[in-house]
């Protein structure tokens, strides 16, 4: 009787232990589930565009491949960098 009653307390606490980790595991999960519906959403709202709206399209062509409409004009300025200061001669 005592052998049985140990083996269903060592039993008893395992699977609590276990369910313990399932459900921290399951939070996790959710977690991650949670992200990427947002980022499947995100990604349908940039389709949707893509299909539908050709100022959005413009837009992707002249900033990151910079395309241009025939006959406009380019005007490149060189960058807001810091300016060096020259080292005066010792």
């Amino acid at each position: 009787m005592v052998v049985l009653a140990v083996g269903l307390a060592v039993f008893g606490v395992k699977e609590s232990v276990r369910a313990w980790q399932m459900r921290r595991d399951m939070q996790t999960v959710e977690r991650e589930l949670g992200t990427l519906r947002a980022k499947q959403a995100e990604l349908t709202r940039t389709v949707d565009r893509l299909r539908n709206d050709p100022l959005y399209i413009e837009k992707l062509a002249r900033e990151e491949m910079g395309m241009v409409r025939e006959g406009e004009t380019v005007l490149k300025f060189p960058s807001q960098s810091s300016p060096q200061i020259p080292h005066a001669p010792r």
